[in-house]
């Protein structure tokens, strides 16, 4: 699942419309969660979801616009979990888009466990972060108490001792974008946007 909902205020855009040159950054997130071998993809959208379908190519993944993105990321966390409805899928990585630095690598690490009770985190420098792998006999949990911007943050930290950690310092850049500087250092752009969108 890749988080791709957000309004990006402190960087000028949305985190979806995100270019790295003519690339949008959410097709390279895209070819990045399938090179680490996720079989299915789901993208929420949010904000500016019409013109990003228009400059994205989004045709590998299941689609779902989350309309109450401007809640936070725990409702794009719901309505992600909520458009899973194969009952074969055992466990769900999660990415958020704004992640320039993930490696298919560090997905394959976090991944390697899919199993339906598994709660696992991706560390860098002993933090917690992304990716993360949701077994589905947490989704329902999650989804109850995802809430703002904080996510599955509740869930986890209720159920602390239930996580897996995996260092993914060495594989993968954890630093999410969320800066003009950051931007500038990974030379992401945010395309200007139509009015009304």
């Amino acid at each position: 699942m890749i988080i791709a909902a957000g309004g990006g205020r402190r960087i000028g855009g949305p985190e979806a419309l995100l270019h790295q040159g003519e690339n949008p950054l959410v097709n390279r997130m895209i070819d990045t969660m399938t090179e680490a071998g996720c079989e299915r993809l789901v993208v929420v959208l949010g904000a500016a979801a019409d013109q990003v379908r228009e400059t994205a190519d989004l045709t590998a993944a299941t689609v779902v616009v989350n309309r109450s993105w401007g809640t936070g990321v725990g409702s794009s966390i719901r309505a992600g979990l909520a458009a899973i409805d194969d009952e074969l899928v055992e466990a769900v990585v999660v990415v958020p888009v704004d992640m320039p630095g993930l490696t298919s690598a560090a997905v394959r690490r976090v991944a390697a466990l899919p199993y339906p009770d598994v709660l696992v985190c991706a560390t860098y420098e002993g933090l917690r972060g992304y990716p993360m792998l949701f077994g589905r006999r947490h989704w329902a949990g999650i989804a109850t108490l995802a809430s703002a911007d904080v996510g599955a943050r509740p869930y986890l930290l209720a159920h602390k001792d239930q996580i897996v950690d995996i260092a993914c310092d060495r594989v993968a850049d954890g630093s999410r974008v969320d800066t003009p500087e950051l931007m500038a250092l990974y030379g992401l752009t945010v395309p200007p946007q139509r009015v009304g969108v």
